[in-house]
């Protein structure tokens, strides 16, 4: 693809943006590193392929080029020996890569065991009946569309879905873990599914108001910050319940084995204020790293 064409979800590496787009953005969207030259022929075919699928893909991950010749240094940090070379950073780690021209089907697999597909926009109108559809008649909708098409594996996914938007988070866990395993990672599932461990969590957290006399008497009763941001999220109260979280990773990050980090991961992939998740991601990967 030349750059006219080039997806939105394709962009180019260098050592001054590796930090911010690479491992911070990869806490959030895994990003598939591609390693290239303008004179290596096999990535001449492996590129148009990657790109194409990073549209395809639809935002489940990003694809990020480095040119090894202009960024040397950069390739030398991950120890580039040959080219085309991939890596896949997801939770700013390496998580797993390859080396050579792969043929798109094992391009596919390679991905599908890590990221799905995700979808597109729905269409207005899809979305206003979706808003204006109570949560019983939806559950009652997709579990009529089930007894129609039985193997019909994604159907049970909204199901899923459905039943935690009526309430229901104990029928949501059963439906979800029943999921067969290509549907198990899909984002709406990986979503569902930090729901339920934060909804979870949240069942032994006592009230706001004893919680907080608990850290005005002891600021650093980590207990109860990660029970009070627990119970906040749950409240409504998102950045408050994420604050405390950060404030745990900052001051104790090996707490409880690191489970501030996994709190706010969990938050991250369920709350929809975009603006408030990447302010909290940048605070969190600056932490980190």
């Amino acid at each position: 693809m030349t750059d006219t064409t080039r997806s939105s979800h394709v962009f180019d590496i260098d050592q001054q943006t590796f930090e911010t787009e690479v491992l911070q953005a990869s806490m959030d969207t895994p990003i598939l590193v591609d390693f290239w030259a303008a004179w290596c022929e096999p990535c001449k075919s492996l590129g148009p392929i990657l790109e194409k699928l990073a549209a395809e893909f639809n935002g489940a991950f990003r694809l990020g080029k480095v040119d090894v010749d202009a960024q040397q240094e950069l390739a030398g940090m991950f120890g580039i020996k040959s080219i085309p070379t991939v890596m896949l950073v997801s939770q700013g780690q390496v998580v797993d890569g390859f080396a050579g021209a792969l043929p798109e089907g094992q391009l596919r697999e390679f991905l599908s065991r890590h990221v799905q597909p995700l979808e597109g926009e729905p269409a207005d109108a899809d979305a206003d009946d979706a808003a204006a559809e109570t949560p019983g008649a939806a559950i009652n909708r997709i579990q009529q569309a089930i007894a129609a098409e039985p193997a019909k594996a994604e159907l049970k996914l909204d199901l899923a879905l459905a039943l935690m938007r009526a309430g229901q988070a104990d029928a949501a866990s059963a439906e979800l873990d029943a999921l067969p395993a290509n549907l198990a990672t899909d984002a709406r599932a990986q979503r569902l599914r930090s729901e339920l461990e934060l909804a979870h969590a949240a069942k032994a957290a006592p009230e706001v108001a004893t919680l907080q006399q608990r850290i005005e008497a002891n600021p650093q009763d980590w207990e109860a910050r990660d029970l009070l941001g627990l119970r906040l999220l749950q409240d409504g109260d998102v950045e408050g319940g994420l604050e405390q979280f950060l404030t745990i990773l900052q001051k104790a990050r090996d707490w409880n084995d690191g489970q501030a980090k996994k709190r706010l991961l969990a938050a991250f992939a369920t709350v929809d204020d975009a603006d408030l998740v990447s302010r909290c991601r940048r605070r969190m990967a600056s932490m980190l790293f």
